[in-house]
């Protein structure tokens, strides 16, 4: 891994002014852990120190080979990436646990493709900007209930379909934040996170799309474990980003899903409703509705699986599209991402997934919500590989095949990741 100088300056700044980018906000916390620090700080400076030589690190490495074949685009586009990751977990101190995580994102070879910020829009959209930067760095305070979590985090809710971590790209969202999670209640976890930024996929180099979204974010999720089986989620999503208004919206819905079992066989199935409104700044009034619908059958060795998914648009006034600004949006509607940005009339997605071992296979076919346009269709395949404990290999391709929405493309991964 090769890091050039200017990288190694943005990172060691991003270390040194991120916990004064947090000050105005975390200044009660840190002052309640100096106050608990001071009253034995002989006892908390001889534990911080067994707390760190007794700490572990984490590595990981995911090397990715990318090509994308767009309609429109004299050339394709070809990406050869490395994403080196580094974290350090001390031993806890009591109740209080650490962790900081680096991330640095390198290319091997000519970077052929437009990553955003290098200017070559001659080429497709491959959306991984190289540098290095802080992706997770928090305090915990924990017990049997459940934590509190404040700093720069990782936050995946439920299927991640509204706020998620974006993993499959090499440079991960991860949020400025405060989360509560309890589990004192039988049956009943809740977690609620007050999000004061959003690091994006987009960074760590400024530009546009934008790095960072300033944020007062609400996110509040409660699950039930019913007696009679099977589980559901109330949620809240309330989202204020202060510089990205338009996108700003409140989601409010409830998911059930259940696993029936058989003698020899199981019949999983998901339903999912949500109500979507404008919020904060958003100067377009809207609301719009969200539904999946999923059922299959899994034999064990095999699954069947049926969906169909649905955001609500509007033809006859503009921006009144469902959205989701925090979601791991690659992980829907098809890998091409012909969909990260909810069409004006909608989007109706079915779709089969067949699942055995380590390959996926995903037919999708996709219909405008309002009116009666048909966008088009894509395959998607993958075949995943798991070498020992600590390395895995993964095949990926999508294909869209367009009607009336977007253009041909065609996309081709070849994945190697090592974990330690």
């Amino acid at each position: 891994m090769i890091v050039n100088p200017e990288q190694r300056s943005r990172a060691m700044a991003e270390v040194i002014t991120y916990p004064a980018r947090c000050a105005k906000r975390t200044i009660l916390l840190l002052a309640c852990a100096v106050i608990g620090a001071g009253a034995n700080g002989q006892d908390s400076a001889a534990n911080l120190q067994d707390a760190i030589a007794g700490g572990d690190f984490d590595l990981e490495f995911r090397y990715r080979m990318e090509t994308v074949d767009q309609a429109g685009f004299d050339e394709d586009a070809m990406a050869s990436v490395l994403k080196s990751r580094i974290g350090f977990r001390p031993l806890d101190i009591g109740n209080l646990g650490f962790f900081i995580e680096l991330d640095n994102v390198s290319y091997i070879g000519d970077d052929e493709f437009n990553n955003t910020r290098n200017g070559k829009t001659d080429f497709p959209l491959i959306g991984d900007p190289d540098g290095t930067h802080v992706n997770q760095a928090y305090v915990d305070f924990k017990n049997e209930s459940g934590y509190i979590r404040f700093g720069r985090q990782r936050i995946n809710l439920d299927e991640q379909r509204f706020v998620g971590g974006v993993a499959w790209r090499q440079n991960e969202q991860t949020m400025d934040a405060l989360t509560v999670v309890s589990n004192a209640l039988p049956n009943v976890s809740l977690s609620y996170s007050y999000v004061h930024g959003v690091s994006r996929i987009w960074g760590p180099e400024n530009g546009i799309p934008t790095d960072y979204f300033d944020s007062n974010t609400h996110l509040l999720n409660a699950g039930i474990d019913l007696a009679m089986g099977g589980r559901v989620v109330l949620y809240h999503y309330a989202m204020d980003l202060e510089n990205g208004a338009a996108l700003s919206n409140q989601s409010t819905g409830v998911r059930f899903s259940q696993t029936v079992e058989g003698e020899e066989l199981s019949f999983p199935f998901n339903l999912e409703y949500a109500r979507q409104s404008d919020y904060a700044d958003n100067p377009v009034p809207y609301e719009s509705d969200y539904l999946l619908l999923e059922g299959g059958v899994d034999t064990g060795d095999m699954r069947v699986l049926l969906g169909y998914e649905t955001f609500g648009g509007d033809v006859s006034e503009p921006q009144k599209m469902f959205r989701m600004p925090m979601a791991t949006l690659h992980k829907f509607q098809g890998w091409t991402d012909r969909f990260l940005t909810i069409p004006q009339a909608g989007v109706k997605d079915t779709y089969v997934t067949f699942t055995t071992g380590g390959l996926t296979l995903t037919w999708h076919d996709f219909n405008s919500e309002a009116g009666s346009a048909h966008y088009g269709s894509e395959w998607d395949v993958s075949w995943q590989y798991a070498i020992g404990d600590n390395y895995t290999l993964l095949l990926k391709y999508a294909t869209y095949d367009p009607d009336t929405y977007a253009a041909d493309i065609d996309k081709a991964w070849i994945q190697f990741t090592a974990t330690f």
